[in-house]
């Protein structure tokens, strides 16, 4: 018979509690190891994301392409993106309310243009005629949300948390007759969608016109009972205004001030965890790093594919885009559009304005 406390004295452990113990830790190293074999061939979180547009300019392959595919990087899969395109799920002017309070959506891209009601903050930065393109651009607008708290808090407002954000193209104008300068645009009929723009063409001498966007459009200008449109170029070129009207004044100065928003519901985001929060953050800001160097790209491509369509395409020199500012008469417009917002119970308009106002001068100073 083998002593099974042979050699105790020595080791302190006899063979069959050495034996107990070894099972004992086989059995949790197995458990353990299922347990992490369970964790490694987990779900991801499936985000429901909307978008207005269809998939295949520059902004929504930007976020096809790099924007999502990063959160999913930067998530280890744990994150997954299920994108709906062409207003396949909400509307342009139905994202805010699907993606905020409706549940229909976790995520959308939020225009603030339409929705001037409920975000009139962000109806600010289109009242600046001249501004940052490019790169620079999306350092503007992330220095505005770093700086400005009124705009984050604006977004909670409506139950919604900023992911990232896409910008617009700068403004052209596209004529029916020949344009040399931007002061011939007196006298005409100048459509655009936006109120500051409309106000900046009345100071300019022409008489503004607003008009549904669409083939209406087109065919007002075919027609010649519109002059003209005062539109980001990208738009314009997609809509082949240029066939219509082939002259074209651009100037990478010319500020639009358009902001696609990548937001998120905010209860949706408080049931994420920190990880993957910080995940989505990571992701937003290697996004940023090459977002300035593809729209320039695409920028020079328009204007290369719109003098090929034959059109007349002149990019202004650095000092007609700032004498245009000063024919509009934006900071009056400004002025005038903060009496009038603090009247409607937003009283930190102005100061919002001024606080944008210094950054901008930063800018392009």
């Amino acid at each position: 018979m083998i002593d099974d406390t042979q050699g105790s004295d020595k080791t302190g452990i006899s063979r069959r509690l050495f034996l107990a113990t070894a099972a004992g830790a086989a059995a949790s190293a197995s458990l353990i190891s299922a347990a992490g074999a369970q964790q490694a061939v987990a779900p991801p979180r499936i985000l429901k994301f909307s978008d207005h547009e269809p998939l295949g300019g520059m902004r929504t392959r930007f976020l096809k392409d790099v924007v999502f595919p990063s959160i999913e990087k930067e998530s280890n899969g744990r994150l997954k993106i299920e994108d709906h395109w062409n207003g396949e799920v909400a509307a342009a002017y139905d994202a805010l309310g699907a993606v905020s309070t409706k549940g229909v959506t976790d995520m959308a891209t939020v225009v603030p243009e339409y929705t001037a009601k409920e975000m009139p903050l962000h109806q600010i930065f289109k009242s600046f005629p001249t501004g940052p393109s490019g790169a620079r651009q999306v350092d503007f607008f992330r220095r505005i949300y770093s700086d400005i708290p009124a705009f984050a808090a604006e977004l909670e407002k409506n139950n919604l948390v900023p992911l990232f954000f896409g910008t617009g193209y700068p403004v052209a104008f596209f004529s029916t007759a020949p344009l040399s300068k931007l002061d011939e645009i007196a006298g005409g009929k100048w459509r655009s969608a936006s109120f500051w723009h409309l106000d900046f063409l009345r100071n300019a001498g022409a008489t503004p016109v607003t008009m549904h966007w669409g083939p209406e459009v087109y065919d007002a200008l075919k027609n010649k009972t519109l002059d003209g449109l005062m539109v980001n170029v990208d738009s314009g070129y997609m809509l082949k205004v240029h066939e219509a009207a082939p002259n074209v004044l651009v100037s990478r100065d010319l500020w639009l001030g358009h902001l696609y928003l990548l937001t998120m519901n905010k209860g949706v985001w408080d049931s994420l965890a920190q990880q993957d929060r910080d995940a989505i953050h990571r992701a937003a800001h290697n996004s940023y790093q090459t977002l300035g160097a593809v729209m320039d790209r695409s920028f020079d491509a328009q204007l290369d594919d719109l003098r090929k369509a034959d059109a007349s395409v002149r990019i202004l020199d650095r000092h007609e885009p700032l004498r245009f500012a000063a024919v509009t008469k934006y900071r009056e417009v400004q002025s005038a559009w903060a009496a009038d917002q603090k009247n409607k119970g937003v009283e930190n308009a102005g100061p919002t304005i001024s606080a944008v106002a210094a950054i901008m001068d930063e800018f392009l100073g």
